[in-house]
């Protein structure tokens, strides 16, 4: 290259940046050179965007939830939890339990394995006021759903298009679903997508600090015996601030990220429970009240639970009589047999 090029190439240079600062001086000069009623209008054009104080789920967003039912054999090798922002575990037939999965506002392309409906999770999906997704149901479930007008995906009968099996892993443990199929099967059934009754649980905007709880106990390490099959524990990482979840003492993973499940807040209920049919199928006593724990943040404090109807939403209180508050985060609610055990540590 001869040098009257490079020199002519430098002079562009200078030319280009000149040129670019000058338009951004301008643009100063015309704003605040500009008549008070133009400004207005500027700073009304800028859009700003609307910031949560609570970042696990926007609690002004009027988006309605779905509730998935997600096996919990020991075979089942489950996707998505990491975004559902709050999910019961409760026991079924056999000793076993059954997660119902809540989700708002996502977009996770692999939710499951999805599993069939039992009727006392509908009590659980009402109070959330979400639309319901499971793939069969027993019995009692079916009627339920119909009696209650549950708005509902059967992966069965009306909602198929929802759920494709993974033909690498055995039946019944194989079914999944994504947040874009859940979407598009309820517009298809036409239910409504909005609430502004979904919200359960009163989320602080401040860090929760049991720590000085008159009623608190070091909880470093929770075990919460279900049945003589299943036991589901959690382990205390400080630095992490969250609880790591375990089954039957093995990390409970997610099977695309391989990432172990935490749980920002713990709810244990403890919930009579008795066999009523010939399978073993279970009846929970979950109107009226009961006994519990809250966890966050390594220190456990006692609650109280009550629930007036099947469709009201379970009100959690403290010692004193005021209403429980949770961290910024996801929360696992255990409800938990009242004859099985829960174990609190260092």
């Amino acid at each position: 290259m001869t040098r009257s090029k490079k020199r002519k190439q430098k002079r562009n240079r200078k030319l280009l940046l000149g040129l670019f600062i000058f338009l951004i001086i301008g643009a100063g000069v015309y704003y605040f050179m500009a008549p008070k009623d133009m400004q207005e209008n500027l700073k009304k054009n800028i859009k700003v965007p609307k910031k949560s104080s609570i970042k696990i789920v926007d609690v002004d967003s009027k988006t309605r939830p779905y509730a998935v039912m997600i096996d919990n054999h020991d075979t089942a090798r489950h996707a998505g939890l990491q975004d559902s922002y709050l999910n019961y575990e409760i026991v079924v037939e056999g000793g076993l339990t059954r997660i119902m999965a809540i989700f708002k506002d996502q977009e996770t392309s692999l939710i499951g394995p999805v599993r069939s409906s039992r009727h006392y999770f509908l009590d659980y999906a009402m109070e959330n006021d979400a639309i319901y997704a499971h793939f069969g149901w027993s019995d009692r479930a079916k009627d339920d759903i119909a009696t209650l007008g549950i708005n509902n995906m059967n992966g069965i009968t009306n909602g198929a298009n929802a759920y494709w099996r993974d033909r690498t892993i055995a039946a019944p443990h194989n079914v999944y679903t994504s947040m874009e199929n859940l979407e598009e099967q309820a517009s298809t059934l036409g239910y409504t997508k909005e609430s502004s009754d979904w919200l359960l649980l009163k989320y602080s905007e401040k860090n929760i600090d049991l720590s000085k709880n008159e009623d608190m106990s070091v909880a470093n390490n929770v075990a919460i015996k279900y049945s003589y099959y299943h036991t589901t524990s959690y382990v205390y990482d400080a630095d992490a601030k969250v609880y790591k979840r375990f089954m039957n003492g093995v990390e409970h993973k997610d099977k695309v990220t391989g990432n172990i499940y935490t749980a920002k807040n713990i709810i244990i209920e403890q919930i009579d429970n008795y066999t009523f049919d010939s399978y073993g199928r279970q009846d929970l006593e979950n109107i009226g009240s009961g006994e519990g724990y809250y966890l966050t943040n390594g220190y456990a404090i006692p609650i109280t639970w009550t629930k007036d109807t099947r469709s009201g939403k379970t009100n959690y209180t403290l010692k004193d009589g005021s209403k429980l508050m949770v961290n910024d985060g996801n929360t696992w609610v255990q409800i938990q047999p009242t004859k099985g055990s829960t174990t609190i540590t260092e």
